[in-house]
C-alpha cells in the first residue's frame, strides 16, 4: 500500500494583486483621514500610494486619488492646525 501524502499548495499572491490592494487602501484610509486621524492617516496613505504605484498596479486612478487624499489631509490639518495654533484641530 503506497501512501502520498498530499498538500494544499502555499497561496501565492501575485505583486499586482498585492498593488492592488494597497492603492484600495491607500484610499480608503485618505478619505477617512479628511474627518479623522488625518495626523496619521494621510502619511500613512500617501506611503500606500506611492508603494503601489512602484510595485505597478492595475488601479492607478484609485492609488492616484490615494495620494491626493493623503496630500489633502496633511493640507486640512496643517489649515486647522494655524488657525486654532494647536496641534490639534475640532470642529
Amino acid at each position: 500500500m503506497e501512501l502520498t501524502t498530499t498538500s494544499a499548495a502555499p497561496r501565492n499572491r501575485s505583486a499586482a494583486r498585492d498593488a492592488d490592494g494597497m492603492a484600495v487602501a491607500s484610499f480608503i484610509l485618505g478619505l477617512v483621514g479628511l474627518l479623522a486621524l488625518n495626523v496619521i492617516l494621510g502619511p500613512v496613505a500617501i506611503v500606500l500610494a506611492a508603494s503601489a504605484l512602484l510595485k505597478g498596479t492595475t488601479r492607478r486612478g484609485r492609488a492616484f486619488l490615494g495620494l491626493g487624499l493623503g496630500v489633502a489631509d496633511l493640507v486640512v490639518l496643517l489649515a486647522f492646525m494655524s488657525a486654532d495654533s494647536t496641534l490639534s484641530w475640532s470642529f
